[in-house]
């Protein structure tokens, strides 16, 4: 766990939907499965990429029950599958203003980073839950079935955008 002074210092970059952050900045490596959040005060969907960080895939929605067992099953997932950095969905508004949603998803991802020790970087969702919704609807999946997998859904588009913005700056051909 660490102190409250390291907390103070965690400056985690933000990195919107069509804006390019390198690697370098975000502290995240450029090689390594890196797991996509997608906060929410009752659920987290989560998302997985490979470890080339070119394709997400949805990993599982996870309702959250209380600090000491949200931190038992991040732990869990981390070293299950070998997790180099975390991608928080950030709830921005239409302005691109912080509001308290994306508050409260900056304090998740803080809170995530410190448990796990691994960097984190926050990404614009705006768009990803209704991108979810229409893609279930589009696919015919019924309302109750949407509930169930629209997070998870939501935090593989965001991820995969993450990662296609992430190497926007490279070379084409260029392999991270």
């Amino acid at each position: 766990m660490k102190n409250s002074s390291e907390n103070d210092s965690f400056q985690p970059a933000a990195a919107p939907i069509g804006t390019a952050v390198p690697a370098a900045e975000t502290g995240i490596p450029v090689r390594g499965r890196l797991l996509g959040l997608d906060y929410g005060t009752k659920r987290v969907g989560l998302a997985l990429s490979n470890i080339d960080q070119t394709i997400a895939t949805p990993l599982e929605t996870y309702l959250r029950r209380d600090n000491r067992q949200d931190e038992r099953y991040l732990l869990q997932k981390v070293q299950e599958y070998a997790v180099a950095g975390l991608v928080v969905g950030l709830p921005v508004h239409m302005s691109g203003d912080e509001g308290e949603k994306a508050r409260e998803a900056r304090a998740f991802g803080q809170w995530a980073g410190a448990v796990t020790k691994l960097p984190v970087s926050f990404t614009d969702e705006r768009y990803t839950t209704a991108l979810a919704d229409e893609h279930l609807r589009g696919a015919h999946v019924s309302p109750k079935k949407r509930k169930l997998l629209r997070d998870k859904l939501a935090a593989q588009i965001l991820l995969q955008s993450f990662l296609e913005n992430s190497r926007r700056g490279e070379a084409p051909g260029a392999i991270g």
